[in-house]
C-alpha cells in the first residue's frame, strides 16, 4: 500500500484544536462558572501540548483574550421562574420533551443540550416564564415549544 494512504501519528504530534466560536460584534462574552473553569483548563492544557510553537502561541493568545473578556453570570437571585442565562430549560412539543442549558458561546454543545445564548432557540426562550409557549422558525417550518420547567442547578462536571 502506498505511504500516502497510511496514517502515522506520534505522541509528539499535536491534536487539531478547533477554532473558537465567534462572538457577534458588541455582544458580551458571558460564561457560566463551569464554562470559565473549562476555558482555564483548556489554556493550561495548551501550555503543555507539543506542536508548532507559532500555532500554539496564537491559540494561547486567543484563549487568554476570551478569558480576559469573560463575564461570569451568576444564577438569578429571584428563583427559577424566568429563563435567563445559565438556565436549564425543559420544553415540550408534539414530539415530546427536551432539555437545554443556556450557556456561553465557548460552552455550547448542541448535541449535549448546551445552546449558546446568542442562538435563535436561546433568544426565543430568554425572558419567558414557565408555561409560556414560544414560536421558533426552523428549516422544517414553524415550531411551538412550551416551557415546562426552569432551574439553575449547577451542571455536573463531565
Amino acid at each position: 500500500m502506498s505511504k500516502a494512504f497510511t496514517r502515522e501519528e506520534t505522541a509528539e504530534q499535536a491534536a487539531i484544536v478547533r477554532p473558537r466560536a465567534p462572538l457577534p460584534d458588541g455582544v458580551p462574552n458571558y460564561v457560566t462558572a463551569r464554562g470559565l473553569a473549562k476555558l482555564r483548563a483548556e489554556l493550561e492544557g495548551l501550555r503543555a501540548r507539543p506542536g508548532d510553537p507559532e500555532t500554539l502561541a496564537q491559540r494561547r493568545a486567543e484563549l487568554e483574550r476570551r478569558i480576559a473578556t469573560a463575564e461570569q453570570v451568576a444564577p438569578p437571585a429571584d428563583g427559577a421562574r424566568f429563563v435567563r442565562f445559565g438556565a436549564h430549560v425543559r420544553v415540550e412539543d408534539e414530539s415530546g420533551a427536551r432539555d437545554y442549558r443556556i450557556v456561553g458561546v465557548d460552552e455550547a454543545d448542541p448535541a449535549q443540550g448546551r445552546i449558546a445564548f446568542v442562538s435563535p432557540l436561546a433568544r426565543a426562550l430568554l425572558g419567558c416564564a414557565v408555561g409560556a409557549v414560544v414560536r421558533l422558525r426552523t428549516p422544517g417550518g414553524e415550531q411551538e415549544l412550551e416551557i415546562v420547567a426552569v432551574d439553575y442547578q449547577p451542571e455536573p462536571e463531565a
